[in-house]
Order: structure tokens, then sequence, then C-alpha cells
């Protein structure tokens, strides 16, 4: 799969890109991942890809030009287009819903803003899927993008070491959070592994398991069991 990121600081990624699991599928050819800087399709010497908003008002908008530019040139680097994302907590908001959609296309633009976002012609024009992380403001769209590559990744068959393991995750299973886990050792500061999951009966295991998750969310999560 892969995923093109469009920002004014992509350095951001290069640490990003070099850790754990991500950098595993890279090495394996299962995962591409290229960042952009709109900078490079900004006209003058500065490359300045920001204005103020028209009518007034606090901060700095990304224009129009550059964004469209990057856009169209990135676009045709692939073998085809790729489905066009712009992070915004005006989108929709990101669950493991909408993390299974995406991880079913082959190729991601993930727009990434900045100052007080992108001038609304960007939306008008290119019709992104405009996605949100969450009911909170960031500095940017580079987080949240990596969010959404660190989601999205381990739903590709061969990333993950035990395939099972993000079919168990929470919200992967009937929208419920998961269970609790435990390991070694045994017991710990007067903390024991509950019996059951030392039974060796995989059928009670399985049942305790159901049990736990749907306690867990209605303890946690009631919103989820609507």
């Amino acid at each position: 799969m892969r995923f093109d990121v469009l920002s004014i600081f992509p350095n951001l990624f290069d640490s990003y890109l070099q850790q754990s699991l991500l950098k595993k599928a890279i090495d394996a050819g299962l995962v591409e991942i290229n960042t952009w800087n709109f900078r490079d399709w900004a006209p003058g010497k500065h490359s300045s890809v920001d204005e103020p908003p028209y009518g007034g008002g606090p901060g700095m908008l990304i224009r129009c030009e550059p964004v469209f530019d990057c856009v169209e040139h990135v676009q045709a680097q692939g073998a085809a287009p790729g489905r066009l994302i712009v992070l915004t907590p005006a989108g929709r908001r990101l669950d493991q819903n909408l993390v299974t959609e995406l991880s079913q296309e082959q190729r991601l633009l993930l727009l990434c803003g900045r100052y007080e976002g992108f001038d609304h012609r960007i939306m008008e024009g290119l019709r992104p899927l405009e996605i949100s992380v969450g009911d909170f403001i960031c500095n940017g769209g580079e987080v949240p993008a990596m969010l959404i590559i660190d989601s999205v990744i381990r739903l590709i068959p061969g990333v993950l070491g035990d395939e099972t393991s993000a079919k168990y995750d929470s919200f992967s299973s009937e929208q419920l959070l998961e269970y609790p886990q435990y390991t070694r050792p045994r017991e710990f500061r007067g903390m024991t592994v509950p019996d059951v999951l030392l039974s060796g009966n995989h059928q009670l295991i399985a049942k305790w398991r159901a049990e736990q998750s749907l306690k867990r969310t209605q303890e946690r999560r009631a919103d989820l069991l609507e």
C-alpha cells in the first residue's frame, strides 16, 4: 500500500518512518511512504504558501495554488490516483470502521494543514475525504496523518507478526473494547492473574474474555453499545 504525505514540514516524518513495525513493513515492500513539501510548488524566492484570510481574522491560510499543483503532481506519480484525504477537525471522525475502509485502498494521499488551515477552495476543487482524529486541535495535520498510517498498516496482510492480533484489538470485534490481558509473573505486588487464564480451558477463556470486553465497554464507552 502506498501513502503520500503532503505537508510544509515533511521532515517531521524522518524519524517516524525508521521505527518499529512501520520500518519493517517498508523494508518488506508491504508499505511505501513518500513525503512531499507544498513549498516546492510555491512561487517566489521565499516559497511562501500562506496568506491572511479575506474578511480579517487571526492567523494565516494555506493558499490554493501550491496545494493544487502539488496534489496534481503527486497523483501523476503513481500507477493510479490515490484517495485524497485532508486532516481537519471538521471532518468525519476516525474510527475502526473508517480505518478498515481506508485499508482497502491501494493508495492514500494525506494532506496536512498548518496555521488556520486551508483555503476552502481546496476542499471545493479537490473534494478530498475530510477526517478528524478527535475533538481537539493539533498544531498541524502531521501527527493525525501518522495516526492514520499507524492504524491502517495494522490491517495490511503481513505487517503484524501474528495475523490474528488486529482481529482482537479494541473496536475491531463487535465494536467492543479489548479484554484485559496478562503475562508473567503470575503474581506481582499482590495482584494475580485470573485463574481462568491458567486453566487451559480455551472455551472458558473465550467466554471470560467476551464477558470482560462487554463489561469494560459498558463501564468506559457505553456509547459504543447504543
